[in-house]
């Protein structure tokens, strides 16, 4: 177990919480755990080395010369008195309070010197006490005296216990440890005696300073006195610091850390409610300070409060394991409802039946733990036998936590009855560092598991939106291409109608004509001509022109230009930017052509002018094209509306625009077709 502990000491905090060196660390501990009443004493004595002669670290004493003096609780109180009395006076003890004097009254006893702890004994009202002196002789094996002359015992479970050292006045106490009887148990005894006392020893060659350990203890009842050292102070003290860091100093250390461990699993519990094994932990880690508060506070003084302080502190370790169970089997594939509520039910009981005012005469602490060890070892082999059938890692992993802790109670367990290891630290203690190990590894597990988790999430709905992204063009590649086919047909639909209309309409009455003979060679060219420049008009409409008006205007003014010029018109091209037209598509842009067409068409026919005028304007909401010729003019109020120009105003009214004629004989026609910048609705398709 020694080993175990300097491993776990000396093993990076970082490897710990990876599981494996956890693994290795606990199979070590099992593997030792038989061969621990075979270590004896010294294996748990991990500063001193083993010996009983002078060393470089002082003299330890494995025997002294013992006497044994009956007391009442009066002969104990006035022993205290007088001890506090001495208190930097030169009074010496009262002749019935020393050390006896007859040599008859001491025998050689062996160190350490134990009794066991009886299981539920009762001392009565007025129970009788018993001081017991051991007396040891010290002096330096190679006669130098050190400067100062210190004692150290690892472990002293008695009554307040006190240092005399003869003197030539008689016997002096150089400690008294009444202020400290309540920590004794778990606290190394260390005094320096006063260079004076050891200045005069020096002085006379050859002798030795004879020491009493003067420990009161209960008649009939258990106590524990540890093997001696005697020495310089500078050889004993790196001893004394060692055992003080080990029995006290990493207690206190890793109860600490669990509790920050306990608010760091509580803040995960406040976010993740769904994760009672995280409230759990912080429990757990609350009753485990509980259980150690005898590590960080001062004890109360007045036996009530001492008694209830006792209580919380043992009936606490009932909580620990009720706690450290119930998180373990969060870990488990299905809940063990009944297992859990008969722990607790009887983790309630006992707390319950040890309380002080039940019996407070009656030593119950070992029968109490005792019970504790049987329930934990059977609640652990129940967790051990869950992980091996479920094939869980991190039930596998606390199992074996859980089965180190029991080891290490059973240990502390026997240390307390006195059974065996007297000078042995108490290593529950150290369980903290497996506990936090343990729940390291369970957090980065569900971590890891929840990384892992939402990384296959993640792929899931990268493959899902993938297919239904698949899906998605799939289906808008054959809603472009019914939407093509459905163009290409209006399209066609359009074009046969504008042809049958117009170029159809005017080569079938070309050609009737021509049959009967009416037309002649003149009027047959400009039908045909008339009828090239409508399929040239169509074929312009269907190219791109990117909504600009402007454009659409030059190509008219490119095709039908040469016609102008051969009608003897001379054309004057106005034509301003103008923003883009939204709406403009190739069947709209065929009724501004035509449109426009016609108005020339008119005044070639009709007007008899010489010059033709084509300007465009920007009006805000709308633009305007404006065809102005010079020529005889009409009456717009006697002038009776043909055919031409209803279609004109059909066609402005399918664009969404109006047109507007002026004119008046003699001066002249004006036709203006205005056509909105933005649309709202579109144009009626069907007219």
């Amino acid at each position: 177990m020694a080993f175990f502990v300097s491993f776990v000491r000396f093993v990076p905090f970082a490897d710990l919480a990876s599981g494996h060196v956890v693994m290795r660390c606990l199979l070590a501990a099992a593997l030792l755990w038989p061969l621990g009443p075979a270590l004896r004493a010294q294996g748990m004595q991990l500063p001193e080395p083993p010996g009983a002669g002078p060393s470089s670290a002082g003299a330890q004493a494995f025997s002294a010369e013992l006497s044994i003096t009956p007391w009442t609780r009066d002969d104990l109180e006035a022993w205290w008195a007088a001890l506090r009395a001495m208190d930097g006076s030169p009074e010496n003890l009262p002749p019935l309070l020393q050390p006896p004097t007859e040599p008859t009254a001491w025998r050689t006893v062996s160190l350490p010197d134990k009794k066991v702890r009886e299981a539920g004994k009762n001392y009565g009202a007025d129970p009788l006490y018993q001081m017991r002196w051991y007396r040891l002789r010290y002096a330096p094996a190679d006669g130098q005296w050190p400067t100062s002359v210190a004692i150290y015992m690892p472990r002293l479970v008695t009554l307040a216990a006190a240092v005399l050292v003869k003197t030539e006045a008689g016997w002096r106490p150089v400690f008294d440890n009444q202020a400290g009887a309540r920590e004794q148990w778990v606290r190394p005894l260390w005094a320096v005696f006063p260079a004076a006392l050891t200045a005069k020893t020096a002085s006379r060659q050859g002798e030795a300073i004879e020491v009493v350990i003067a420990v009161p203890v209960l008649r009939d009842s258990f106590y524990a006195v540890s093997s001696v050292w005697l020495g310089a102070r500078e050889e004993l003290e790196p001893l004394y610091n060692r055992r003080w860091a080990m029995q006290i100093g990493v207690p206190q250390a890793t109860g600490l850390t669990l509790v920050v461990l306990g608010l760091f699993a509580m803040s995960l519990w406040l976010r993740r409610r769904e994760e009672p094994a995280y409230l759990l932990f912080a429990l757990a880690s609350v009753a485990w300070l509980v259980r150690n508060l005898h590590y960080h506070l001062d004890m109360p003084h007045t036996p009530l409060g001492l008694d209830w302080f006792w209580w919380a502190t043992h009936a606490s370790l009932s909580w620990v394991m009720l706690l450290t169970i119930l998180f373990a089997l969060r870990f488990a594939r299905q809940r063990h409802t009944l297992f859990e509520r008969m722990l607790s039910v009887f983790v309630v009981v006992s707390s319950v039946l040890t309380m002080p005012q039940w019996d407070a005469l009656s030593d119950t602490l070992v029968l109490q733990h005792l019970v504790n060890a049987v329930v934990a070892a059977l609640a652990t082999l129940f967790v051990a036998w869950l992980a091996l059938r479920d094939g869980s890692r991190e039930l596998m992993l606390i199992a074996a936590a859980l089965l180190l802790g029991l080891a290490l109670g059973v240990h502390d367990l026997v240390l307390l009855s006195g059974w065996a290891w007297p000078e042995h630290i108490y290593l529950m203690p150290f369980a903290t560092l497996v506990i936090v190990a343990t729940f390291l590894f369970a957090v980065q597990q569900r971590y890891v598991g929840a990384l892992v988790q939402v990384e296959q999430l993640n792929q899931s709905q990268a493959a899902r939106l993938a297919e239904q992204g698949a899906q998605l063009q799939a289906q808008h590649d054959k809603l472009r291409e019914v939407e093509r086919q459905q163009s290409l047909l209006v399209e066609r639909q359009r074009l046969m109608q504008d042809m049958h209309d117009g170029l159809g309409s005017s080569l079938l009455s070309a050609m009737v004509a021509v049959e009967q003979g009416t037309m002649g060679q003149d009027t047959v060219v400009a039908v045909l001509r008339e009828c090239v420049d409508d399929l040239r008009l169509v074929i312009d409409s269907l190219e791109p022109v990117g909504h600009d008006l402007v454009s659409l205007l030059a190509t008219m003014r490119y095709r039908l230009g040469k016609r102008l010029q051969t009608g003897g018109l001379v054309l004057e091209w106005d034509v301003h930017d103008l923003p883009p037209l939204a709406w403009l598509e190739p069947p709209d842009a065929l009724h501004v052509l035509r449109l426009l067409q016609e108005a020339l068409s008119n005044v070639m026919k009709h007007a008899c002018a010489q010059r033709v005028r084509m300007s465009t304007r920007h009006k805000g909401s709308y633009v305007e094209i404006r065809v102005e010729d010079d020529g005889d003019g009409f009456d717009i109020s006697t002038a009776q509306l043909g055919r031409g120009l209803k279609s004109q105003q059909r066609r402005a009214k399918t664009l969404g625009g109006s047109i507007q004629i002026e004119s008046s004989p003699g001066n002249g026609t004006r036709l203006s077709l205005r056509l909105p910048v933005t649309r709202a609705l579109p144009p009626d398709k069907s007219s």
